[in-house]
C-alpha cells in the first residue's frame, strides 16, 4: 500500500503549462507502475499516462502525446506530469495512481489512489 498526494493544479489560459506532482509515502516499492488519470465534469475518469518506477517506460494516452510528459524522480518518491499547450477540454480533476502489477488504462486496475487535484484551463 502507498499513500498518494497530488498538487500543482490551478487555474491556467489556455497554451500555458503546468506542472503536477504526485508525492508518495508510507512502505513503497520500485516496483510501483505510476500513473495519472483525469475526470472531467460529467465524464468518466479517464487515462492520461503511466510510467514503470523501474523499467523506465511510460504510455500516454492520444490526447497526451506530444503535450504531456510523465516522468518520476524515485529518490524523492515523486512522480510529474509535465503539462504544456494546456486546451480548455483538459480542465479536469486529475488523479495519480499506484499499480502493483501491469500497467492499464482501465481505471480498476490501479491499486491505490490520491485525492486528486483540480485543472482548469480557461480560453
Amino acid at each position: 500500500q502507498v499513500q498518494l498526494v497530488e498538487s500543482g493544479g490551478g487555474l491556467v489560459q489556455a497554451g500555458d503549462s503546468l506542472r503536477l506532482s504526485c508525492a508518495a509515502s508510507g512502505r513503497t516499492f520500485t516496483r510501483y507502475n505510476m500513473g495519472w488519470f483525469r475526470q472531467a465534469p460529467g465524464k468518466l475518469r479517464e487515462f492520461v499516462a503511466a510510467t514503470s518506477w523501474n523499467g523506465g517506460s511510460t504510455f500516454y494516452a492520444d490526447s497526451a502525446k506530444g503535450r504531456f510528459t510523465i516522468s518520476r524522480d524515485n529518490a524523492k518518491k515523486t512522480v510529474y506530469l509535465q503539462m504544456n499547450s494546456l486546451k480548455p477540454e483538459d480542465t479536469a480533476v486529475y488523479y495519480c495512481a499506484a499499480d502493483l502489477s501491469v500497467m492499464s488504462t482501465t481505471p480498476d486496475y490501479w491499486d491505490d489512489w490520491g485525492q486528486g487535484t483540480q485543472v482548469t484551463v480557461s480560453s
